[in-house]
């Protein structure tokens, strides 16, 4: 069992930048894929990136490549979303989840992940 809790949410103007952390319990943090999601009122819960279990790979949709990170820190429990050039349609409730792989082998759909978080809200005012 994995639970999730995210934070750094907030409100931010067009062009700013925002870093949202995900804090993860369990001792097997390290054997899980990681992403984060995000879901605008009105619309489906949408992929935005993934980090492999160790790190070593990441994918990102298109609509925020060359702008969003993601790293991970297996010692803290972390998974991080740096946020760059924001734009007011990345304003959505972000949510990480949790996939038991040991793969570098990456998962971009919402079945794809067992475990999520509360989700922390992200507004980009233009």
């Amino acid at each position: 069992q994995l639970q999730l809790v995210e934070s750094g949410g907030g409100l931010v103007q067009a062009g700013g930048s925002l870093r949202l952390s995900c804090a993860a319990s369990g001792r097997t943090f390290s054997t899980y894929a990681m992403g984060w999601f995000r879901q605008a009122p009105g619309k489906e819960r949408e992929f935005v990136g993934a980090i492999s279990y160790n790190g070593g790979n990441t994918v990102y949709a298109d609509s925020v490549k060359g702008r969003f990170t993601i790293s991970r820190d297996n010692v803290k429990n972390t998974v991080d979303l740096q946020m760059n050039s924001l734009k007011p349609e990345d304003t959505a409730v972000y949510y990480c989840a949790a996939r038991r792989y040991v793969s570098m082998v990456l998962v971009t759909t919402t079945p794809g992940y067992n475990y999520w978080g509360q989700g922390t809200q992200v507004t980009v005012s233009s």
